[in-house]
């Protein structure tokens, strides 16, 4: 695989090798008069610290050139460099307040959401074994975001230099809460983060105290972007593409058709787990488990607020949901 590739305007794609079936995430570097701008540097693994020492390598660029490092959203395979790459460059880590506080939430001192999460799980039917399971998994990204960066918060609508040019900060949530978008309106370009993503769909996963319906999030802000011009994307997954926004309604549809697909399960009642091994199959790994039920409850909340669901105690202690009929 070839892990820099060389585009327009000095923007360079770095694939950062990932330990998982993504096999890489998409940082970008972009260069400007006073330095580079890095976009996602990814997941802290030692085969990551080495893809940019030999990036930097090639071109003959220091760490110290490096004048900020930005991130689109603070899931771990584009947060959890940041630290270890400020501490080398001494740049700025940019990203929202409401993404920051969501590291923290996860990798913090306490990992509060960790604790939140597996009881979550626990509550929509997952046995106790698989939730000791996903707890430890849980704190395995600990060391993969260590150390964590000092950030400077950037809020939606404001403008960000990225290289030479300013860009819009967009908020798309949905996949993250604080996820951010960066887009150049006269360019028709736009760094669309894990928003939009070619070939594969974006995680949508309820958590709790975050977002009340994260699908509901997830598709408006689909709309919403698509409402822009864009003639090139620069993705977190797989390469840059053009039919941006016909790939954000392809999107919109696949969901529609998740929702009717799971609505069809639910002519007797089912708690969130049965209903995602039956929709994803019972072949997974803990990793992929955990954002099938994740994304399984963001669908099932969605229905919910629709009326299309509703949830009831079963005589375990643990909800289940059935359709309405509407």
């Amino acid at each position: 695989m070839q892990h820099v590739i060389e585009h327009e305007d000095e923007i360079v794609q770095v694939k950062v090798p990932l330990p998982f079936p993504l096999r890489w995430v998409n940082a970008y570097m972009i260069k400007g008069s006073g330095g580079y701008t890095v976009i996602d540097p990814g997941l802290h693994t030692a085969e990551a610290e080495e893809c940019w020492n030999e990036a930097l390598r090639e071109r003959g660029v220091g760490y110290r050139d490096i004048e900020r490092i930005v991130l689109t959203h603070y899931h771990p395979d584009h947060y959890g460099l940041a630290g270890w790459m400020q501490e080398r460059s001494g740049a700025p880590v940019l990203m929202s307040s409401l993404g920051h506080r969501l590291s923290q939430l996860l990798w913090g001192e306490r990992a509060a959401m960790t604790d939140a999460l597996t009881a979550l799980f626990a509550e929509h039917g997952m046995d106790i074994d698989m939730c000791g399971a996903m707890e430890a998994h849980m704190d395995s990204f600990v060391a993969q975001v260590t150390p964590q960066p000092r950030v400077t918060f950037l809020e939606p609508g404001e403008t960000v230099r990225l290289g030479g040019e300013l860009y819009r900060a967009i908020h798309t949530p949905g996949h993250a809460a604080g996820h951010l978008c960066f887009y150049h309106a006269a360019k028709r370009r736009i760094f669309c983060g894990d928003h939009v993503l070619p070939h594969i769909s974006p995680n949508v996963a309820w958590m709790p105290g975050v977002e009340e319906n994260p699908l509901a999030s997830f598709l408006l802000s689909l709309h919403e972007v698509a409402q822009l011009p864009v003639e090139r994307a620069f993705p977190g997954h797989r390469d840059p593409f053009a039919a941006f926004t016909e790939r954000a309604l392809e999107l919109v549809a696949h969901h529609e058709e998740r929702l009717e697909l799971m609505l069809g399960r639910l002519g007797e009642p089912l708690s969130a787990y049965a209903l995602c091994l039956s929709v994803f199959g019972e072949r997974l790994t803990v990793h992929q488990l955990r954002f099938a039920l994740a994304e399984t409850l963001a669908h099932l909340v969605y229905l919910e607020g629709e009326g299309r669901a509703v949830r009831k105690r079963a005589a375990d202690g643990t909800w289940q949901f059935r359709a309405t009929g509407k």
